[in-house]
């Protein structure tokens, strides 16, 4: 199993040192950088891609919340961990969509756990999977979209659309041909062209047909992850949409 991949950032120096030393404890981990603000992680995460990235909130030139909201435009399945000494910004990173939230001083134990509990959600998402009613009713659409993109138009069969999401900054969509679309329209703009009974809002960066989930599986303090029929590609769930989902097939 590779290691999880991990990039860190706090102004701190003498904290970046606890939480590197906690990652090289175990070698299920690989740290691939270290900043000092927000700024600095983006380029790190843009150069280096890890999945996962442990960073305080209060720093200067680009704070916390406002690096987690960058990345998550880029890779909303990048798990985000944040370390801070104050509570008050718990509401932000529920908006964000934080794996866990860290309050300093943490006990060693608390952050191995959570690290733990990061890897195995990168690892092993098919795990502990809460599957939806095999007998739930079909919702069946018809028409095209129309999308616009850098070399024109494509027409798009509505039913044939699976998954929408951000990813490096486009509006992607992913089909049941196998084919994949990029468009600069934001996901609100191609949510307005969907139809509502079909398709679910599940998460800021993510839109899904809920014809093709095939399971749902607990990810972080409030999310889950959607799998889906006939592809590899995932999506996230926050917890009041999951909810929603559930009263949608009751």
């Amino acid at each position: 199993m590779k290691p999880v991949r991990i990039a860190i950032a706090d102004d701190d120096t003498g904290m970046r040192t606890v939480v590197r030393k906690i990652i090289e404890r175990d070698g299920g981990y690989e740290l691939v950088g270290e900043a000092e603000n927000g700024e600095e992680l983006l380029a790190i995460f843009e150069r280096e891609h890890p999945q996962a990235v442990i960073l305080d909130v209060e720093m200067p030139v680009m704070t916390g919340i406002e690096c987690a909201r960058a990345i998550q435009d880029r890779d909303p399945r990048t798990v985000i961990i944040f370390s801070t000494a104050h509570d008050r910004y718990m509401q932000e990173a529920f908006e964000v969509y934080a794996f866990d939230y860290l309050l300093k001083p943490f006990k060693l134990e608390r952050a191995l756990k959570t690290l733990e509990l990061a890897r195995e959600r990168l690892t092993e998402r098919q795990e502990a999977a809460v599957r939806l009613p095999a007998d739930a009713p079909a919702k069946v659409a018809v028409g095209r979209m129309m999308l616009r993109h850098k070399e024109g138009v494509s027409l798009i069969s509505v039913e044939n659309i699976m998954l929408v999401q951000r990813e490096e900054r486009m509006t992607v969509i992913y089909t049941s041909d196998g084919k994949r679309y990029m468009t600069g329209e934001s996901l609100g703009e191609v949510e307005e062209k969907l139809p509502p009974e079909m398709f679910i809002r599940t998460h800021k960066s993510y839109i899904v047909n809920v014809n093709y989930i095939d399971s749902i599986t607990p990810y972080g303090r409030w999310t889950y992850v959607v799998k889906l029929h006939g592809t590899t590609q995932d999506a996230l769930i926050t917890h009041e949409k999951f909810e929603e989902l559930q009263k949608l097939f009751e």
